[in-house]
């Protein structure tokens, strides 16, 4: 098993691998020499490179919203998709605005596309956040075929559910991007509850004791 999250040896950050623990994934040679080779693939090697040379120079410069910009310049996508939150569509608006404003032609559809009442895949009422109510269900695989349809050359997420996003990653035929991760609590700063795990957050975030 890896434990990379724990480790503070960080051999992989050495270029001898000095201090490297016996459960390292450097130690896994096989393993290491075939995914090597899966970025020398047509698909992987442009975009792999493109994804390096945007890191070094926007390192500490650019906002993520600027780096997917001059990321899709440097891929040549002249045309791409959002997939967003129905209640992150004031955000979803600027950011369609300003992928325009740099010449990027941009296909969005919202997390409600396809008007599905929620009873149409079986979600219980209770789970409903207005019981007894009209609800249209989050459609993160229709989201990822209509951005199919349109032939769409790389996606962005804008706030899509845990659990939402990542069906619409399986089912998106062109690689993908997640620009905000929702988070209903913290203004979509996931990250907040993790700075302050050891503080403000660590109640919220211990497990529920047992009855």
């Amino acid at each position: 098993m890896y434990t990379c999250a724990s480790c503070a040896a960080l051999a992989c950050e050495d270029p001898q691998h000095k201090n490297m623990p016996q459960n390292c994934p450097i130690r896994n040679e096989n393993l290491n020499g075939s995914t090597l080779e899966k970025y020398a693939t047509p698909e992987n090697k442009p975009f792999f490179l493109v994804s390096s040379e945007i890191e070094s120079i926007g390192y500490g410069k650019w906002p993520r919203l600027k780096e997917i910009i001059e990321f899709c310049k440097h891929m040549d996508y002249s045309k791409v998709g959002i997939a967003f939150c129905s209640g992150l569509k004031k955000e979803a608006k600027v950011i369609n605005s300003i992928l325009k404003s740099h010449g990027l032609e941009v296909v969005s559809v919202i997390c409600k596309a396809g008007g599905i009442s929620k009873e149409r895949v079986a979600v219980p009422e209770k789970h409903k956040l207005q019981p007894g109510q009209y609800e249209p269900m989050c459609n993160p695989i229709g989201q990822a075929a209509f951005l199919n349809e349109q032939h769409t050359q790389f996606n962005i997420v804008v706030g899509l559910c845990v659990g939402h996003d990542s069906l619409f990653y399986k089912y998106s035929e062109a690689f993908v991007t997640t620009l905000i991760a929702k988070d209903r609590v913290l203004a979509h700063n996931p990250a907040g509850a993790v700075y302050c795990a050891e503080g403000y957050y660590k109640k919220k975030l211990a497990p529920e004791s047992e009855d």
